[in-house]
């Protein structure tokens, strides 16, 4: 009864092809906003900002980049987190070159050299795609971190071989290295993440985005209707790399404070794709739902014994977070193949009809 169409009139095109064209849709967003934007950060501690919510936001802005890819143009990307690398060496670079400018310029900047880097790897798209394409970019994770490990100059000659953070303020307020508190950090990262997703939203919901999609449900028809192929293909990889190179830019910055070649091995990738998978292809929601199961409900599994006082093994609560989780991730995929974002429109569309079963 709460969730109705009832006398919500659209007067306009623009307000029938609304993102949200609910109310109750707004006003749910409105209050997920206030929570981030204001009750987080008063009453979350540092473990919640730091090592959850943070990470979360990162992960899932590097799940959006990867879903435009895969979702939306279906095209499969196994280098999503060696992009991640290249911005964040290239914010490490411009951070160190020209230390005066603000280091949020050069976290968003270094999202154009990761797009430059996935043009030149997606240029095998136009030939080949499904596994194929998957190899092509498998080859271009190892290549790119190849490059990290062996190209002293991008780490600045670093013994250790690592890019560490260096300590940066906006408006006289710390927001990189150590004397920046969980909480900017926190707000810094969340501004970022809602403004590239609603960025994100406005651009496949419109004439690029049904070009993608056109691409993703048959290439061959949509050459006959006129689209190039290639430039709509680069311009997926472009906008894609664009967005995992500032995830990979804002984890290092804003979340580790120091990073390894390592930090962009294959198994980021694989976790990105899991979470674009688990999620939903093609679906923005999908994208922060695949983060949250992969990374906050592991995090939620290791803490319950504890809060329990359940006298349960470290070892023990790893081993059993691990089936956990892997138990339900095999549930929801044979539950609904097009992951947790179909689920919850199911559950909306249930509501529009409650308590009529149709």
């Amino acid at each position: 009864m709460f969730y109705r169409e009832t006398g919500q009139f659209k007067q306009s095109y623009a307000a029938d092809q609304a993102v949200f064209p609910i109310l109750q849709d707004r006003l749910g967003l409105a209050a997920i906003l206030v929570v981030a934007f204001v009750i987080v950060p008063l009453f979350g501690n540092e473990f919640l900002l730091a090592s959850v919510m943070v990470p979360f936001l990162i992960l899932s802005l590097g799940a959006i980049g990867l879903n435009i890819l895969v979702g939306y143009t279906g095209l499969l990307s196994l280098g999503s987190a060696a992009f991640m690398g290249v911005g964040a060496y290239a914010a490490y670079k411009l951070s160190t070159i020209f230390p005066g400018v603000n280091i949020l310029v050069w976290i968003l900047c270094s999202g154009f050299f990761a797009a430059g880097i996935g043009v030149l790897f997606g240029l095998p798209s136009l030939r080949i795609k499904g596994f194929y394409l998957a190899v092509a970019t498998l080859a271009a994770q190892f290549f790119l971190q190849w490059c990290f490990v062996r190209i002293s100059w991008l780490y600045n000659d670093n013994p250790s071989g690592a890019i560490e953070v260096p300590a940066r303020t906006l408006f006289g307020l710390a927001i990189t290295g150590p004397s920046a508190t969980p909480v900017t950090r926190y707000l810094v990262v969340l501004v970022i993440v809602v403004g590239m997703t609603l960025l994100a939203s406005n651009i496949v919901h419109g004439r690029i985005g049904r070009t993608w999609m056109a691409v993703r449900d048959m290439d061959i028809a949509a050459q006959l209707m006129g689209i190039r192929l290639l430039p709509a293909k680069l311009l997926a990889f472009a906008v894609s790399s664009f967005y995992c190179g500032v995830s990979g830019a804002l984890m290092v910055f804003l979340w580790l404070g120091a990073a390894e070649p390592s930090a962009f091995d294959i198994k980021l990738s694989f976790l990105l794709l899991f979470m674009v998978i688990i999620g939903g292809l093609g679906s923005m929601i999908g994208s922060f739902f695949g983060a949250a199961l992969i990374h906050i409900l592991p995090i939620v599994i290791r803490g319950l014994p504890e809060a329990l006082g359940l006298p349960i093994a470290a070892a023990t609560v790893e081993h059993l977070t691990y089936l956990i989780v892997g138990a339900l991730i095999i549930f929801f995929l044979i539950v609904e193949p097009h992951g947790l974002a179909r689920l919850w429109q199911i559950a909306k569309q249930k509501l529009r009809v409650w308590p009529f079963p149709y």
